[in-house]
């Protein structure tokens, strides 16, 4: 059995957010098998893929090396480049059936674009959860939105590039509405290529911060849209060193999150399921 290691929402290797990518079965491992590969793996997401009687139509689940996750916007990219690139599927449209629903993945342009549920944000103006995210993250939090994870906003796009958050601080906090020890952060960019600059940090699920993630922008796209007026945003993910570049399109109750993927590793597997 092979997998792939894909970087997503990248336009060369080493950018972008590593994800890797099993190739598909026709039933489940069991899930703690699962799990140990992840863990082995060491990235922010393994996907693992099963097979249905539609030849474009797939279950799938992605697991961090802590857990399993509801929502991974980049495996599901790396998924669709997979199945594309790598696999010769010449399905104009890849459906996966997730915990969160289905999800699609098309080809757009030079990359590719999913269609995920967008996840509406809810302002907070609770003192002590401000109080609490301001001395993790050693910057002053301008607004704070809650959602899946707790969004901040940062007064500039300098602050974003150049935090350096106390991570076990940021675990312990708690959204008001969504997972513990996650949090986005985000100003307007500086860079005229770029509406946004963010930077999310995860440890809630054993990633202190990930380089390019599909599911915060689930949150940020239609933060942003309401907030420049229009529905199509272009973000920045700053991660140090790696970073990588998406676009947003708020259709309705969906986001459409467009970016590209790049192969970097083939490998087999040499363990029994």
């Amino acid at each position: 059995m092979r997998q792939w290691t894909v970087d997503a929402f990248a336009d060369r290797p080493f950018r972008g957010n590593p994800a890797c990518v099993v190739e598909p079965f026709d039933t489940w491992p069991d899930s703690g098998w699962m799990q140990s590969l992840a863990q082995e793996n060491n990235q922010a997401e393994t996907a693992f893929l099963r097979r249905t009687t539609d030849a474009a139509r797939f279950d799938l689940r992605w697991f961090t090396p802590g857990m399993e996750v509801d929502l991974c916007g980049h495996a599901t990219l790396a998924a669709g480049h997979v199945l594309a690139a790598e696999l010769g599927l010449k399905a104009p449209v890849l459906t996966f059936d997730t915990r969160s629903g289905p999800l699609t993945v098309v080809r757009s342009g030079d990359g590719y674009e999913m269609d995920l549920p967008a996840s509406a944000s809810t302002r907070t103006t609770t003192p002590d959860l401000i109080a609490a995210l301001s001395r993790a993250l050693g910057a002053e939090a301008v607004e704070v939105w809650t959602s899946r994870y707790l969004v901040v906003i940062l007064k500039d796009a300098a602050t974003v590039r150049t935090l350096t958050p106390d991570i076990r601080a940021i675990a312990a906090l708690q959204s008001e509405a969504g997972e513990p020890g996650q949090v986005v952060v985000a100003a307007l960019s500086d860079d005229p290529a770029h509406d946004v600059m963010d930077r999310f940090f995860a440890p809630g699920c054993g990633v202190d911060e990930d380089p390019a993630t599909g599911s915060a922008h689930a949150i940020l796209g239609p933060l942003y849209a309401e907030k420049l007026e229009r529905p199509v945003v272009r973000f920045f993910q700053a991660f140090p060193g790696r970073g990588g570049p998406m676009q947003t399109e708020v259709r309705g109750d969906r986001v459409l999150i467009r970016g590209q993927a790049v192969s970097v590793m083939e490998s087999v597997l040499r363990i029994p399921t």
